[in-house]
């Protein structure tokens, strides 16, 4: 799976075998035997080439169908509107609405505090 998606990865960005070995520090001989399967990536490399195509390591790996990384980004004041309404737990214990209530003021105020202190 990991050389299949490699393979796909590389070529929907139109990129060399060159050029993703320089990224990560390897011969383009490296990553054609990547992409037939005849070898396998260390760890270090296989951060980079995630972070290269911007995908998860389980992605790259075949461990999951989701490109995305586990860190992307999520919109506060969509999260704060629509996802703390859709029900919201702490150690599996569902927060009351006035919890929910408590937590979009802290954090309103946090970003808002940051927003200040960063412009």
């Amino acid at each position: 799976m990991f050389s299949q998606r490699l393979k796909e990865l590389r070529t929907s960005k139109d990129y060399t075998q060159e050029y993703v070995g320089k990224i990560v520090h390897v011969s383009s001989k490296t990553v054609g035997a990547w992409e037939r399967g005849t070898r396998q990536p260390n760890i270090e490399a296989i951060q980079v080439l995630s972070d290269l195509f911007n995908v998860s390591t389980d992605f790259l790996l075949g461990k999951n169908s989701e490109g995305k990384h586990s860190q992307d980004k999520i919109d506060l004041k969509s999260f704060l509107d629509e996802d703390l309404e859709k029900g919201m737990t702490y150690a599996n214990e569902e927060l009351t609405e006035e919890d929910k209530e408590k937590l979009k003021i802290a954090l309103t105020q946090i970003f808002w505090k940051h927003h200040k202190n960063n412009t």
